[in-house]
């Protein structure tokens, strides 16, 4: 069953359909990161952050403007000290509370996140997590036991690249041993990393069929009613490299950058103005360039934006077995 309760679905509709507005904000809450993941652009620019004082004057705005769901991310939330107060003050307007990590930290931080509601923990594979990740997976893995004891449901995020094919299913397992669910998505080649990393790390066309002899496995595991949050409508799209969907995300997501800039997503960082000059103010100024944004974007597959866009467009089958926000 989805874990967003039917009053948040109610409100998200109503913020979305009706006021034309997006029902999440998603921070990239600082800039900086304890790991040096080859694949990750953020970690590779560290710029400025908001102050404690400036985020909780954007998440005001953000209620006023209807946001329901803060979800703190990148580079590594957990090296934030005051995260537990941005949490608190988001809980204390009726927001959720959404947070992404590596993991490395969370034992380490498990007593600061009392006020969250939704935890996901990027874990890429137990025995080429070291090759993938540069570190080592023991931590994180504690980390997920130390928050199912604490009572949070875990979601384990996998990126699918050419290092971890042989792990998908191992990974499933996994997510069975600690209580939590688990999803994937495939690994997606950005600008701005440079260098061999995507011939190291993507699937070229000699992966091919192990790729899709894995992917069809979650497919089967997914049928089996293994903990994977992902939709099967999703996961062959994963697996036939097929984007057959219209990307709702600008409509569904306020992507905000660590200084404040707003941005039309992930993919998309053109800075469209900052939450310092009002959220509203900002959203109606970027109507037009966002909607060419998504005209001439060429797609991705970043599970969150797919999902949700299906979710947008009342895909049944997506309606029936997507598990997350």
């Amino acid at each position: 069953m989805p874990t967003f309760h039917p009053k948040i679905a109610l409100r998200a509709l109503a913020q979305m359909r009706v006021r034309k507005r997006p029902f999440v904000l998603s921070h990239g809450i600082n800039a900086r990161c304890n790991l040096r993941c080859p694949f990750c652009e953020y970690w590779r620019a560290p710029g400025p952050e908001m102050t404690t004082e400036a985020v909780f004057a954007m998440l005001d705005d953000a209620k006023s403007f209807g946001i329901g769901v803060y979800n703190a991310w990148t580079a590594e939330p957990l090296l934030r000290p005051d995260l537990p107060e941005i949490l608190g003050h988001a809980r204390s307007l009726g927001i959720a509370t959404s947070l992404i990590t590596n993991g490395q930290l969370l034992s380490d931080r498990i007593e600061d996140l009392e006020d969250l509601d939704y935890l996901s923990v990027s874990v890429d594979g137990i025995k080429t997590y070291r090759e993938i990740r540069g570190a080592s997976v023991e931590p994180v893995i504690e980390g997920i036991r130390a928050a199912r004891k604490k009572g949070h449901q875990v979601l384990m995020n996998c990126v699918i690249s050419r290092k971890n094919l042989s792990e998908l299913e191992t990974l499933v397992g996994l997510a069975e041993e600690l209580g939590a669910l688990v999803s994937f998505e495939p690994l997606h080649e950005t600008p701005e990393v440079e260098g061999d990393v995507w011939e190291d790390m993507g699937i070229g066309d000699a992966d091919l069929p192990e790729y899709r002899r894995s992917v069809d496995r979650l497919i089967e595991m997914k049928r089996e009613g293994r903990p994977i949050i992902n939709s099967l409508t999703y996961l062959e799209m994963v697996r036939d490299r097929n984007l057959n969907f219209r990307c709702h995300a600008p409509q569904i997501v306020l992507s905000v950058a660590s200084d404040g800039t707003v941005q039309a997503c992930r993919v998309h960082k053109e800075p469209l103005g900052n939450v310092s000059e009002g959220i509203a103010r900002v959203w109606e100024s970027s109507i037009v360039r966002r909607e060419e944004i998504v005209r001439k974007c060429k797609g991705c597959l970043f599970f969150g934006y797919v999902e949700n866009s299906l979710l947008y467009d009342f895909r049944p089958e997506v309606l029936a077995h997507y598990q997350w926000m």
